[in-house]
């Protein structure tokens, strides 16, 4: 159990908490560019434990998923295309429930929790285990007061990216924040909106007054890269003669939600962390995960080149995994755990390396 566990007592009405985790490593330790797969899968082990039927939802369910989780925060060294992490350090790392089923497991849940987490070769002991945000309703966030500043800041900590016509969209557009936490806030607060209605009041109404971001791309989930912004930006509504109060206070109320539900898609790998206000300097372990990603696109450009005459959805799709698949192994990830994180059967990604490798030697 971990050794100091703090205010870890909410109301059974909750719907959103986020725990943070003080963690210590073992011994020093590397961590692989792509570690906060390691934090998903033991998250969703830890639930497949003690909560079968909830975790079959949280597999399978078609909605919105319910939890976030972020990187670590410290020092992280980087040594080579990997992080390097040291014993004396302590290492902060936050999981977010958001809705009542999730807020209640964790209720449970943090009365017995395991004294590490273990990442691939890497354990992580737990020191310590308090509130990141507090405990609370969606219908507590709707119906919070105002600030006196109507301005919204929201600093986005780890690369940040949107959907949009099967690419990514790395810039913070309004409509596209806005439409983002809607769909969680429709999905979990027993209290939908019509989507349409308000995004098009966000579209009309809500400016962007300053910004301060840079676009990173970085490997991200099972497989594939993510083209994402950090940095942060600065909202509010521009007077008009058309307001819509009701719409207005939801505007707020999703601002609120933004620190507990993050910002576009994969915030269950640890993207689209997002804090009120405005932060001027974001540490980020991003740089790495950089690095990483740049192999990867430079090896699918090689590899569609060589598949020009085939062309296609299917020959990019392929190129793409070779280049995944093989830029992991060339940092020293092993075929069973690029297997297990990509859901490839390990014959098929130990035949994709030596593919990919022979495509290469064909070349040179």
């Amino acid at each position: 159990m971990p050794s100091t566990k703090k205010n870890l007592t909410w109301s059974k009405t909750t719907e959103l908490v986020s725990l943070a985790f003080d963690l210590t490593p073992k011994s020093e330790a590397t961590l692989y560019p792509q570690y906060t797969t390691g934090f998903h899968a033991w998250f969703l082990n830890q639930v497949r434990i003690s909560n079968p039927e909830l975790s079959a939802y949280l597999h399978d369910g078609q909605s919105e998923k319910p939890f976030t989780i972020s990187q670590l925060e410290g020092n992280l060294l980087p040594s080579g295309k990997d992080l390097r992490i040291f014993p004396d350090q302590t290492y902060r790392w936050r999981l977010t429930a958001l809705s009542k089923q999730v807020a209640q497991w964790f209720a449970t849940w943090v009365t017995s929790l395991p004294d590490s987490i273990s990442l691939r070769h890497c354990l992580l002991k737990i020191q310590k285990v308090e509130l990141a945000l507090p405990a609370t309703t969606y219908r507590a966030l709707l119906s919070s007061k105002p600030s006196v500043n109507p301005n919204m800041k929201l600093s986005f900590i780890t690369p940040t990216s949107f959907r949009r016509k099967k690419h990514h969209f790395p810039l913070p557009v309004p409509y596209n924040i806005f439409h983002s936490y809607l769909r969680r806030w429709n999905d979990f607060s027993q209290n939908a909106v019509d989507q349409e209605a308000f995004l098009e009041w966000v579209d009309n109404n809500v400016i962007i007054n300053r910004h301060r971001i840079e676009s990173i791309k970085v490997p991200a989930g099972k497989s594939g890269m993510v083209t994402g912004f950090t940095g942060a930006v600065e909202l509010s509504l521009q007077n008009s003669t058309n307001s819509n109060p009701e719409f207005e206070q939801l505007f707020y109320a999703l601002g609120r939600l933004a620190p507990y539900c993050g910002t576009g898609h994969k915030t269950t790998f640890g993207l689209g962390e997002t804090r009120l206000g405005w932060i001027e300097e974001i540490q980020t372990t991003s740089m790495i995960q950089s690095v990483v990603a740049q192999r990867i696109e430079e090896l699918t450009a090689i590899f569609k080149a060589q598949r020009k005459r085939t062309g296609g959805e299917r020959a990019s799709n392929i190129a793409e995994k070779w280049a995944t698949i093989l830029a992991r192994r060339e940092i020293g990830e092993s075929l069973l755990d690029i297997s297990k994180d990509m859901n490839i059967p390990y014959e098929s990604v130990k035949t994709y390396v030596k593919l990919a490798r022979r495509s290469l030697k064909d070349i040179n």
